[in-house]
């Protein structure tokens, strides 16, 4: 599996599982799976409800769990000092880890309403001081709140994670982890089906023999710094979506998926920051 070595020394698998509305049992199976045929990237959050079920597949397969890299996210509404601790400790319990591998504050929080991303980071950073997670980063920060974070506050963050596709630009975000020596990685990677349904996209598919959807995420997957973690709950999924690692766009392609539209922002709720 190809990876991303970050500044602060995080070896990031470039593709990932995100495991979003995936719960229970049917979770642990998919992860299983997925395990088996070569994932070492599982992507969870405490607000998918579901890192029991990843740490019972982690518990159960035959891949030593040094290989395996897992995420996982606090909360908005848990970013006060105590409330981020209780939500680690929570989430270690679950995974059943004592340190984690990366720990992302999941969304930021309203400044408006009392909310203080110097606290947060400060948290964050504290976190991994203590030896409670190995790697730290964010989700869903603007260039100006990672400026803060990364510049001002100096936070040896890892990754920034943000939804990423053929459809939507995010190059700002992109220049600043670049810059920075941070990793991105790119939630929603296929746009949940949207960039896979262009005409463009597929006519690159046809041309290399190659799903659509392979195409979108081919693109996203061979960017420099970025790694993607679609979802897939089918084995045959999966596979296509490794198999994306192998597939080499030409410049035609890139001039065509550069000529789509960069407007489409799937992920969108009322309290996410102002967008770059």
């Amino acid at each position: 599996m190809q990876s991303i070595t970050t500044r602060t020394g995080l070896h990031l698998p470039k593709l990932g599982l995100g495991t979003w509305r995936m719960l229970g049992e049917d979770c642990t199976r998919t992860l299983e799976q997925a395990l088996d045929l070569g994932y070492r990237h599982l992507d969870t959050a405490t607000a998918y409800d579901n890192e029991a079920a990843v740490g019972k597949a982690l518990a159960q397969t035959s891949i030593p769990r040094e290989q395996i890299h897992v995420t996982t996210k606090v909360w908005w509404d848990k970013l006060e000092p105590q409330a981020m601790r209780q939500s680690l400790d929570a989430s270690r319990k679950a995974l059943g880890d004592d340190c984690l591998d990366l720990f992302l504050i999941h969304w930021p929080g309203n400044e408006s309403a009392g909310w203080s991303l110097e606290r947060s980071i400060d948290t964050l950073v504290a976190l991994r001081e203590e030896g409670k997670a190995r790697q730290i980063g964010v989700a869903n920060f603007n260039v100006a709140q990672l400026t803060r974070a990364v510049v001002e506050l100096g936070a040896p963050l890892s990754v920034v994670q943000v939804e990423y596709h053929v459809l939507l630009n995010q190059q700002p975000v992109l220049d600043f982890a670049r810059q920075h020596g941070l990793a991105l990685t790119a939630y929603t990677p296929l746009a949940r089906g949207q960039g896979a349904d262009t005409e463009t996209v597929q006519r690159i598919a046809e041309k290399h023999g190659v799903l659509p959807s392979q195409v979108a995420l081919a693109w996203v997957l061979e960017q420099e710094g970025v790694a993607a973690i679609p979802k897939s709950n089918s084995a045959v999924n999966q596979q296509a979506n490794l198999d994306a690692l192998k597939l080499k766009l030409d410049d035609e392609d890139r001039r065509a998926i550069a000529a789509l539209p960069k407007d489409v922002r799937i992920v969108n709720p009322n309290f996410a920051p102002k967008w770059d």
